[in-house]
């Protein structure tokens, strides 16, 4: 069985939008490097471009 990690063992990095902290997911395990966004709401606003 492959070693479990612990949440906080787990690198983060910074929201570029926000500036909140978000953790690495097994998901972006290739593209690490990458993500520049916490969530989709911050990817949608990093042009300034909040609609409504």
């Amino acid at each position: 069985m492959p070693k479990m990690r612990k949440k906080s063992d787990l690198p983060t990095k910074p929201c570029v939008v926000c500036g909140r902290p978000f953790a690495w997911r097994k998901k972006w395990e290739k593209v690490w490097d990458e993500v520049k966004f916490c969530s989709d709401a911050c990817r949608m606003r990093k042009n300034g471009g909040a609609r409504g």
